[in-house]
């Protein structure tokens, strides 16, 4: 089966540069890589060779860098970058079981094919290595997508597509699955980030790459009529009481390991050796002791 394209990519990184180019917003990608740091912290041992997919900036191949844990980081950028190499997210250019760990902040999200990106870097890891991404949830920019919706439905009687469908924490344990990792896990991390009307978000989003770039876009300009009615009805409804308005970017986290023989195994169905009436001290078939909530 063919992937859909729900994203222009050539688009995705087109943005990304010019974003880059005009002082790139980094205030999400500085959370993701603290957050990346003590993440790594509760995991015991060092990395030889590390791969950075596609992260924004060079900042989190950075931090490896610094980390007396890893000793070699390659970086793939998703634009020209001096010390890195220059690929797509969805076509690794490597060969299989060459790295330590894999890293990936706030890039995934705009894949076609994030199946198949997390595929690539499970295959990429040597067994027993470590994967640890972070892209944008469900949740980000729900104001921004319902104030949209809502001024282009009152203006033009119908909608077009504005703002990315990002994953929903619920489906990305089963992709991990799906991918062959081992042991994977899930947590989000929801920010709300105020700002002083909605087309201040705006300017950020452009900032950051992440203006639309759905390959079914509209391709004539938003009309001003639609921006000036979305930022009204945006103000309207979640404005808070100074005037100023709330945005939502969800992190979504998720992490797993290349399997290998080492790891822990969930037991075959009834190779259990205690019967779990005996564990709750209770008798076969009586009734389990009721926890009352205080």
């Amino acid at each position: 089966m063919n992937t859909p394209l729900v994203f222009d990519r050539p688009l995705v990184r087109r943005r990304l540069a010019r974003a880059l180019s005009q002082g790139y917003a980094d205030f999400l990608l500085v959370r993701a890589v603290e957050d990346l740091e003590e993440r790594l912290s509760t995991v015991l041992r060092t990395f030889s060779l590390a791969l950075d997919v596609g992260t924004p900036t060079s900042i989190a191949a950075e931090v490896l860098h610094r980390s007396a844990r890893v000793e070699t980081v390659i970086r793939l950028s998703p634009v020209p970058e001096a010390g890195s190499i220059v690929g797509d997210e969805e076509l690794l250019p490597f060969s299989g079981g060459r790295f330590d760990l894999a890293v990936s902040l706030l890039a995934l999200h705009s894949v076609n094919d994030l199946p198949g990106s997390l595929i690539q870097i499970r295959h990429a890891l040597k067994p027993d290595g470590l994967f640890i991404g972070a892209l944008l949830g469900s949740s980000t920019l729900t104001e921004l997508r319902q104030s949209l919706t809502q001024a282009e439905a009152e203006i033009e009687g119908g909608v077009s597509p504005r703002v990315a469908p990002f994953a929903d924490l619920r489906d990305i344990g089963g992709l991990l699955q799906r991918a062959g990792f081992a042991l994977p896990v899930t947590d989000s991390d929801v920010v709300r980030v105020r700002y002083a009307n909605a087309f201040a978000l705006m300017q950020d989003l452009r900032r950051m790459g992440l203006t639309n770039a759905l390959h079914d876009r509209r391709k004539t300009p938003l009309r001003r009529a639609i921006l000036m009615r979305t930022a009204e009805i945006y103000a309207e409804r979640f404005g808070d009481a100074d005037g100023r308005i709330p945005a939502t970017f969800e992190i979504v986290w998720l992490s797993g390991w290349s399997p290998h023989e080492s790891q822990q195994k969930p037991l075959r169905p009834g190779s259990a050796k205690t019967r779990l009436a005996d564990a709750l001290g209770v008798k076969e078939g009586a009734p389990a002791p009721r926890l009352d909530k205080k």
